[in-house]
């Protein structure tokens, strides 16, 4: 019903692993499970990403989401951030229609 675009400026994955983990320390919390711990991440009331768009074509997340992104789709494009366009962005939604997501599944 919609789509949610989230930027992540000065971010790290690894840093938000970490300063969940301390919240979670300062709680009475005796078994941690994944819900647990997406609760104590930034932004748990954000969805976790159905596809990442990773330009210059790197092909590695670069500390980015990385406990949001596990089952996120990933899609790379050999431009440049500021060169990415509307054209660009298109390719990347048709790529992704036509993906056959498993969510780990076999």
């Amino acid at each position: 019903k919609g789509l949610t675009l989230t930027l992540a400026l000065s971010y790290g994955g690894r840093q938000e692993i970490i300063d969940a983990f301390n919240s979670l320390i300062k709680t009475e919390v005796k078994i941690i499970n994944e819900e647990i711990l997406k609760n104590h991440l930034y932004c748990p009331e954000l969805p976790d990403p159905d596809m990442i768009i990773r330009t210059g074509g790197e092909y590695r997340l670069s500390n980015f989401l990385l406990w949001q992104s596990a089952y996120a789709e990933i899609y790379v494009c050999n431009k440049n951030w500021p060169d990415f366009n509307e054209k660009e962005l298109e390719k990347a939604l048709e790529e992704y229609e036509n993906r056959n997501r498993t969510f780990g599944k076999v």
